[in-house]
C-alpha cells in the first residue's frame, strides 16, 4: 500500500501500486489532463511510472519549471520521428534539448534542403495531431544493440556499446518509432502543440573532427502558441539588433580574418570604448582602488605555479625566446600577486585593491567566434581585493553597491543574481569554506537581494555570485561576478603580517562588473539598438545648414560646443535638409541641430531628436544645457527619445 505525500504536505494511501497518471486521476479529472510528467522523490519521471512505495510525488504541468525541457526532449523525438517517415533511410543519433529548444543529428546521404525542413515539420504537426500515445519499455544492454542493428541504426547501437555492461535501457514508442532515451516524455504526442523547425548545421559525430560529418537540424518548443511567438519576435528584434550589423552600419569596428577574434576599433566605436572604460576608471579611483598595469608575456613558470598552465595551457597562446616558454596571459589574477608581493604588507595594508583594464588573450576555437561577444583578444575590467576573512563581508557589500550603480548608470536595472557554493572537487578546508559562502549570502541577504542557489557550481578555489543582465527584449547576459579565493595567494607566496604578528595568507577577491569591455559595448550596441544614450554616443550632435548663407554660423555653433567638451559634427553637405536628417537619424545621433536664416538672425538653434521629436527652438547655451544634463544622467537620458 504505497502512500504518496503530495506537495501541499497532504498524504493519499493506495491499496496498491499506482503509475502516475493515476495519481493524477485521483486528485482530478483537470490534473490528470494536464500532467506531463511527475517528479518522485524529486526524480523526473513518465507519467506511466509505477509507484510500489510510499514517496513524494509532483505532477507536472505546464506550470511547472520543469515542464519546458520535458516537451522540448518530447519534441526532438517528434522530429526524428517525422524525419524517418519522410526519410527512412536516415540514420537517428543523438538529440539532446538546448537553451531555448533542441536539435537531432542525422546520418544521411541526401542533403537536408530549407524545403526539407518546411516538410519535416508539417510531418511534425500531423504526428502531434494524431495525438500517439508514448510507451516506456526496458531492455538490456545486449537486447537493444542487437535490436538497433536490426533496424539498422548502427549510430544508436555503437552508443549503447559505450555503455557500461549489464545496464538496462529505456526504449520510448510513439506509433512505429522507437528511440533509445532516459526520459521522461509527455504521455502522449497531442501534448506537444507550439514547436518550429530554425535551422539546418553540420556536426561531427561524437563532436569529433575526425569522424564523419552529420547533418543537425535545431528546433524550438513551447508551451504554447503565445510563447512561440514572443520567442520568435524576440529572434526577429535580435537580428535587427545585431551588433556585428550595426557596427557596419554606424562605423564602429571591424573583423577580419587576418586576425581572427581580434577587434579593429574605428574611430566612432573607439570613442564608446574609451567612454566606457574612463567611466569605469573614475569610479575605480573614487572607490579606494589602486590602478596597476602588468605584462602581457609571461614565463611559463607562473602559469605552473598558479595552476592555469594544468587548467587552460590549450587555450593560452604560447611562445618562445632564449629557450624559456612564455605564455601570453589569459586571465589577470597571478600578475596581480606579483604586485601585492612587492614589500612587506601588514593587515593595517588590506584591503588592497589593484584594478587593471588587462589585456586577455584565449585560443578560444574558431567556431566559437562571435563579434564581440566571444573573442580571442578581450580587456576585462578586472580587480583583485586583498584581504582578511573578516573584511569579505564588507568587501562584497561594497562590492554590490558598486555594481547596481554602474548598471544603472548603462540603463539596466533587472538583474538576476545566483550563489554558486562548492563543487564536489575543490580545494581548502569545509570550515573555510562555511566562512566564504556565509559571507556571500550575508552580503546579499543584508541587501533583501533576490536571488539563487546554484549548489556546486562554485570555482574550486571558493564560491562566487554570478550578476546577470536582462535586456530590452528580454534576454540574459552574465557579466558581473564576484569570486572567493583562498587558493592562489598561497600557492604564489602572498602573505601579511597579523595583528598579533603571525604571517598570515590573505583572501583574494575576483570581480568584474562589466567582465570583458568589449563584450559589454557588443550587449549595449544590441540593448539600445545602436542608438545609444547621449553620454555613450560616437556623435553627441550634429549642426547642419539649410543653405550655405549658415555655413558660417554653423561653423561657429559647432566650435562653441566642441569647447564645452562635446562630441558634434557640422554638416555643410549640399544636400537637401531632409536628406541629411534622415542620413543622421540612421547614424543615431541624439541630437540634430537645424540652422535656417532665422536661426542665424535670432542667434539659436532648431533642435530635433533621432526619434523625430521636435524640440523647438532655444538658445545655444539652452542647448548645451539640456545635453549636459541627459550625459549627467546617463542611461536615464534614454527616456527622452
Amino acid at each position: 500500500m504505497p502512500t504518496v505525500t503530495l506537495p501541499d504536505g497532504s498524504r493519499r494511501e493506495y491499496p496498491q501500486p499506482v503509475t502516475v497518471r493515476d495519481i493524477a486521476a485521483s486528485i482530478g479529472a483537470g490534473l490528470a489532463k494536464a500532467a506531463l510528467a511527475a517528479k518522485v522523490d524529486g526524480t523526473l519521471v513518465d507519467t506511466s511510472y509505477l509507484l510500489d512505495h510510499d514517496a513524494s510525488v509532483a505532477i507536472v504541468t505546464d506550470k511547472s519549471p520543469e515542464a519546458l525541457d520535458v516537451v522540448r526532449h518530447s519534441t526532438a523525438h517528434l522530429l526524428a520521428q517525422a524525419v524517418k517517415e519522410l526519410f527512412p533511410k536516415a540514420q537517428v543519433t543523438i538529440g539532446p534539448v538546448i537553451e531555448d529548444g533542441f536539435y537531432y543529428d542525422f546520418a544521411f546521404e541526401h542533403r537536408f534542403t530549407p524545403e526539407d525542413l518546411t516538410a519535416i515539420e508539417a510531418k511534425m504537426q500531423e504526428l502531434a495531431a494524431r495525438d500517439l500515445p508514448v510507451s516506456r519499455s526496458v531492455l538490456s544492454r545486449e537486447e537493444a544493440i542487437t535490436f538497433f542493428r536490426g533496424l539498422g541504426e548502427e549510430y544508436k547501437a555503437q552508443i549503447i556499446e559505450s555503455i557500461p555492461a549489464h545496464e538496462s535501457l529505456s526504449l520510448y514508442k510513439q506509433g512505429d518509432f522507437i528511440d533509445l532515451c532516459r526520459g521522461p516524455h509527455v504521455p502522449g504526442t497531442g501534448k506537444l502543440k507550439a514547436f518550429k523547425l530554425m535551422k539546418l548545421a553540420g556536426a561531427y559525430w561524437r563532436g569529433d573532427s575526425k569522424n564523419e560529418m552529420l547533418q543537425r537540424i535545431y528546433g524550438t518548443a513551447w508551451l504554447t502558441e503565445k510563447d512561440l511567438k514572443a520567442y520568435l519576435h524576440r529572434l526577429e528584434e535580435a537580428e535587427k539588433r545585431d551588433h556585428r550589423k550595426l557596427a557596419r552600419q554606424l562605423d564602429l569596428f571591424h573583423l577580419q580574418e587576418e586576425a581572427p577574434g581580434m577587434v579593429f576599433w574605428h574611430d566612432n566605436g573607439w570613442r564608446i570604448y574609451q567612454e566606457v572604460e574612463n567611466y569605469i576608471r573614475v569610479l575605480l579611483r573614487q572607490h579606494g582602488y589602486q590602478e596597476i598595469r602588468t605584462p602581457q608575456v609571461v614565463d611559463r613558470s607562473l602559469w605552473e605555479k598558479s595552476g592555469h598552465w594544468d587548467k587552460f595551457k590549450e587555450l593560452m597562446f604560447t611562445t618562445e625566446s632564449e629557450k624559456r616558454d612564455y605564455a601570453v596571459k589569459p586571465m589577470n589574477c597571478p600578475c596581480h600577486v606579483q604586485i601585492y608581493n612587492q614589500g612587506l604588507k601588514s593587515y593595517r595594508d588590506l584591503p588592497l585593491r589593484l584594478a587593471e583594464f588587462g589585456s586577455c588573450h584565449r585560443n578560444e576555437p574558431s567556431g566559437t567566434l562571435h563579434g564581440l561577444m566571444r573573442l580571442r583578444n578581450f580587456v576585462q575590467d578586472d580587480a583583485h581585493i586583498f584581504c582578511t576573512e573578516a573584511q569579505i563581508q564588507p568587501e562584497v557589500s561594497a562590492f554590490i553597491d558598486l555594481l547596481f550603480g554602474v548598471y544603472a548608470d548603462f540603463g539596466f536595472k533587472d538583474v538576476l543574481i545566483k550563489l554558486s557554493t562548492r563543487p564536489a572537487n575543490r580545494v581548502g578546508t569545509d570550515e573555510v569554506w562555511d566562512k566564504a559562502e556565509h559571507a556571500l549570502e550575508q552580503a546579499l541577504n543584508a541587501k533583501q537581494l533576490p536571488w539563487d542557489l546554484q549548489p556546486g557550481e562554485g570555482a574550486f578555489y571558493g564560491p562566487k555570485i554570478e550578476f546577470s543582465l536582462k535586456d530590452s527584449i528580454g534576454r540574459v547576459w552574465q557579466c558581473g561576478t564576484i569570486q572567493v579565493d583562498f587558493s592562489m595567494p598561497g600557492r604564489l607566496g602572498a602573505h601579511y603580517i597579523a595583528e598579533d604578528g603571525s604571517k598570515q595568507v590573505p583572501v583574494m577577491l575576483h570581480r568584474a562588473i562589466l567582465g570583458s569591455l568589449e563584450r559589454f559595448i557588443g550587449i549595449l550596441i544590441e540593448d539600445y539598438a545602436g542608438s545609444l544614450p547621449p553620454w555613450l554616443a560616437p556623435t553627441q550632435a550634429v549642426v547642419m545648414n539649410i543653405t550655405d548663407n549658415q555655413a558660417g554660423y554653423v561653423k561657429k555653433c559647432t566650435e562653441i560646443l566642441l569647447k564645452q567638451g562635446l562630441r558634434v559634427k557640422s554638416d555643410l553637405r549640399n544636400e537637401k535638409i531632409g536628406f541629411k536628417i534622415r542620413d543622421h537619424t540612421i547614424q543615431r545621433v541624439p541630437y540634430l541641430l537645424v540652422i535656417g536664416d532665422r536661426e542665424v538672425e535670432n542667434d539659436t538653434v532648431a533642435v530635433r531628436t533621432r526619434s523625430g521629436k521636435d524640440l523647438g527652438v532655444m538658445s545655444l547655451q539652452a542647448f548645451t544645457d539640456r545635453i549636459k544634463s541627459d550625459i549627467a544622467r546617463r542611461g536615464l537620458a534614454v527616456l527622452e527619445d
